[in-house]
């Protein structure tokens, strides 16, 4: 007698389907980046994956929809990568500048998130605002810069003056800068911010600015 495949059937239909999720979302991110909320389309979408625009509103409800996942998923990725860094067996200076450079890898190596957010920002936080989960999200990130700035704090090496968003700010305004300016900025001044050469120029620029400014006499 044939063995039946019953049991397992209902598990690889679900990883099919969370294949396919994952697919869609991957090529929404790239399109959504690539031409904006309003210039991308569905159609597109579905084009560029293994299934149909009936299937993606079946999986995310609409356009809107699936633009807040990717730019949810996109922060998530940032809050993930700085959860995974090890920095409590440093001292407080050294922790503080690997997290600037946790931040500073992931920003060059992830374009779509600096273009989810731009765009993002010319609709003048329209979608993010119906992320309030995101905020949890951001929550362990500035926690731990909290606990860093209190660390030197106590040890007497940063000064008092200064807060964890304020730092977040500073660090995330030069990576933000570097890859979304990248072309208008190289035009200008005639300087490739992505040029591997000067990578970790930029890289140590980042966090002596950053250790400087929490060091400084206020």
């Amino acid at each position: 007698m044939k063995a039946s495949r019953a049991p397992s059937e209902p598990s690889d239909r679900r990883r099919d389907a969370e294949r396919t999720r994952a697919e869609i979302l991957a090529v929404a991110t790239a399109e959504f980046a690539d031409r904006g909320y309003d210039g991308a389309r569905v159609d597109e979408i579905a084009d560029r994956t293994r299934t149909t625009k009936r299937m993606i509103y079946y999986y995310f409800g609409g356009k809107k929809q699936l633009y807040v996942e990717a730019l949810e998923q996109a922060y998530a990725r940032i809050r993930a990568a700085e959860q995974q860094v090890s920095v409590d067996h440093l001292e407080p200076a050294a922790a503080i500048r690997r997290l600037a450079e946790v931040t500073f890898d992931h920003h060059e190596a992830n374009p779509d998130f600096i273009r989810l957010v731009s765009i993002e920002n010319i609709h003048r936080g329209e979608h993010i605002a119906r992320l309030p989960d995101l905020i949890d999200l951001n929550t362990p990130a500035v926690r731990l810069l909290t606990d860093l700035l209190r660390r030197g704090q106590e040890q007497g090496v940063f000064r008092t003056d200064v807060d964890a968003v304020d730092v977040h700010l500073t660090i995330s305004a030069f990576c933000f800068f570097r890859v979304a300016n990248q072309y208008t900025f190289g035009t200008i001044f005639g300087r490739d911010l992505l040029d591997p050469d000067r990578r970790e120029h930029y890289r140590t620029m980042l966090g002596d600015m950053v250790v400087a400014h929490l060091t400084a006499v206020g």
